[in-house]
This record gives C-alpha cells, structure tokens and sequence, in this order.
C-alpha cells in the first residue's frame, strides 16, 4: 500500500477521534453545587410539598379535636302562639288575650359517654394523621437517598469509562505511528473503533447521570446539582439485622397502622356510646296583651332503645372494622418482617460482590489491560489488548452498577426510620 494511501487513512483516523472528543467537550456539564448525601436527605425532608400537604393535615386534625365533644350551638327561638288567621281579628297580636309573642333559649347535651367517646375519637384521628406523615417523611428521605445514589453511581460509572478512554486513545496513538512505519492499517481501524465504542459508552453514562440529577433536583430543589461528595460506606450499616428486626414496630407504616386500628377501637366506643339517652333543655318568655307574662321550661329526652337493633348493628358493624384494621396490621408486621430479612440478605450478598470486584476482579482486569497494553506498544498485536480492554471496561462498569444497586439496598435499610441513620 502506498505512503499516500496510509496518510490518507491517518487522516481519516485522526479527524474521527477529534470530532468525538469535540462532542464530548460540547456535552460536558458545568460545574454546579455540591451535594452530600446527608444534605440531600435533609434538603428532601424540608422542601418536599407532599410533607407540607401532611403538615396541614395534621393541623385540620388538630383543630378538628378542638371541638370534638363539646356541646352544640344553644338556639334562640322566637314565635307567637295562638294568632288568630281568619275572621276580622285574623293576624292581629293583641285582638285575642290568648295570642302570646315569646323568646326562647335550646340547648342539646349529648350524654358524657358520648361527649367523651368522641373527643377520643379525634385524639386517634391526630395519631393516625402523624404516624402517616412521618411514614410519607421517611418514604421521602429514602427516596432523596436512592437518588442521590443514582447520580453517585453514574458518575462513577463515567469516571471509569473516561479513564478508559486514555488507554484508547494511547493505543490509536501508537497504531497510527505503526500505520506510518508501514505497518498494517488493520491495528489502526480497529484501535479507533475501540476508542469510538468508549466514547458510545461515555454518552451513555452522560445521559443516565443527568437523568440521575433530575430526579435528585426533583427532591432537594434550588440550584441544579452536578457533583456529588460524602459518600458513606454503603457496606456499613447503623444497626444489625437483629436490631432491626426488634425495631420493627417502630416502623412508621407500622406506627400508622397501630394508629389505624386504635381509631376503629375508638369508632367502637362511639358506637355504643351512641346508644345513651340525649337530654334538651329548652326556657322561654312569653308575653300576652292585657295578662301577666309567662315563662316556659321544658325538658326533652331521646329514646335509643327504641332503634336498638339499628344500634346493636352499628356497633357490630365498627367492631367488624376493629378486627379488618387489626388483621391489616398484622398481616403488615410480617410483611414488613419478611421484607427486612430479605432486605438484609440482598444487602449482604452485594456488599461481598463489592469487596470480591474491588479485592480480586478490578486488579486483574486492570493488570491484564495494562500488561497487553505494553506488549502491544512494544510490537505485538492488538487483538489480546483489546480483548483484556473490553473485559476491563465490563468489569468496571458492572462494578459501578452494582456500587449502585448496594447503595439503594443500603438506603432501604438505613432509612427505615423517622430519625437520621449514622
């Protein structure tokens, strides 16, 4: 082949290369602020509008309980009695001496069963309200949590690509010289198609960790996050399996569901506090033309029993409701259980394919890329480089991936609950 025909090739070579790293510099993010872990969980749990819903709920609740049991509104009353409506004194107020104009007071008092049963009633309905916020509080920081993994883990899964990328570009080098010594052009296509299959995979790593960084900015808001710092060791957690299982209750969706059936325990009382007698006291003045006034007292009792079995089937029916929530709860704690030893097993087992990658498969596949990389530069093929650079760059990317996949398994058990997990 001609000297003109491998320059020509060279060309072609270099410029591929060149555009690829122009669009790589043209893609580049811009440095914004820096976030730790610590931070976005914190930033998440101050800023989330789904939090501030549940802090207005508790609020309702709160003034809901306020008036729980206390006694109605007293009525005035105002009329006339005995008011003629035919004949030639018809609508006259002083014609007839029985026509008497009056004002009243009503007054209803539920009985103190009833009162009492109720104002417990809106206590639970607090509970239940708070326990479900800090249930949607801890369901925020972990999610705050996986995405603040997500942009940690994509961001070393580009880092690794990238240093990669230097090995390439380092091996296109030298097969350019060796297609300017004369040697073959065969070296040089397939070392530029290797540094191309990097940049491909840089792209890729570009677009997951910005997708990261929206759903991070999702979460914590303000300024656009780019970098991430602090990372914890994800093969560290704050409590062991044991402690956490003997935790379980303090839960928040175990706390709420708790809360969910002292409410229908509380339904139950109301139910058969509602079978006692209400009493209505009701006073009023009267005033007739040409007599002395009048006062009226009256007092009026209701009759439950009358409607027992309406009653009785009231009450069955919310102690029906008493048992459902129970039996949910229930069910929940050992979902819940089942759940966390799993959890915990995922966790583990990850934790040791990480130390496996870092202690053992990363050096070997780093050693083998480097020990072929040499021996190609010193004169020998290219097809065993690039064998132990794909292995490589395998290795490391599910490296990478499965750093991520042990944070969020981290993340699931670290955030279990309401308080910050160090």
């Amino acid at each position: 082949m001609s000297s003109r025909v491998h320059f020509a090739i060279v060309a072609r070579v270099a410029r591929g290369i060149a555009l690829a790293c122009l669009a790589l510099t043209s893609r580049a993010p811009a440095a914004a602020t820096e976030i730790s872990l610590a931070d976005a969980v914190r930033l998440a749990a101050e800023r989330a509008p789904s939090l501030e819903a549940r802090t207005a709920g508790e609020e309702a609740a709160t003034q809901e309980a306020l008036r729980a049991g206390r006694l109605s509104e007293p009525m005035l009353t105002v009329g006339v009695d005995n008011l003629p409506v035919s004949g030639v004194d018809a609508f006259d107020l002083s014609a007839d001496s029985m026509t008497m104009k009056k004002i009243g007071l009503r007054q209803d008092f539920p009985a103190a069963g009833k009162r009492a049963a109720r104002r417990a009633l809106a206590a639970r309905a607090i509970d239940v309200t708070r326990a479900e916020s800090d249930t949607a509080r801890q369901e925020v920081r972990r999610a705050a949590a996986e995405s603040w993994i997500a942009v940690w883990a994509g961001r070393r899964e580009l880092a690794a690509v990238q240093d990669l990328r230097e090995s390439a570009a380092l091996a296109a080098r030298v097969a350019r010289a060796r297609v300017v010594a004369g040697n073959s052009v065969t070296d040089a296509m397939a070392a530029e198609a290797a540094a191309l299959e990097l940049d491909t995979e840089q792209f890729a790593s570009e677009a997951s960790v910005a997708a990261a960084e929206a759903m991070l900015q999702r979460w914590v808001g303000g300024d656009a996050i780019t970098t991430t710092i602090g990372a914890p060791d994800f093969r560290l957690l704050p409590r062991s399996e044991g402690e956490l299982l003997a935790a379980l209750d303090e839960l928040p969706a175990l706390r709420a569901a708790g809360a969910q059936v002292e409410a229908a325990a509380a339904e139950v009382m109301v139910a058969r506090a509602e079978r006692r007698p209400d009493w209505t006291v009701a006073t009023s003045y009267g005033q007739r033309s040409g007599f002395g006034d009048m006062v009226m007292l009256e007092v009026g009792v209701s009759l439950p029993f009358l409607t027992g079995g309406a009653r009785r089937a009231e009450v069955a029916a919310s102690a029906a409701r008493e048992r459902a929530a129970s039996a949910a709860a229930e069910d929940l704690r050992r979902e819940r259980g089942a759940w966390l030893r799993a959890a915990y097993a995922q966790w583990q087992g990850l934790a040791r394919q990480v130390q496996w990658d870092e202690e053992r498969r990363l050096p070997l596949a780093r050693e083998r890329s480097d020990v072929a990389l040499a021996a190609y530069r010193a004169g020998g093929a290219i097809s065993p480089w690039l064998d132990a650079r794909r292995d490589e760059l395998a290795a490391r990317l599910s490296h990478a991936r499965r750093l991520g996949e042990l944070g969020r398994a981290w993340a699931a058990l670290a955030f279990l609950f309401q308080e910050p997990q160090s």
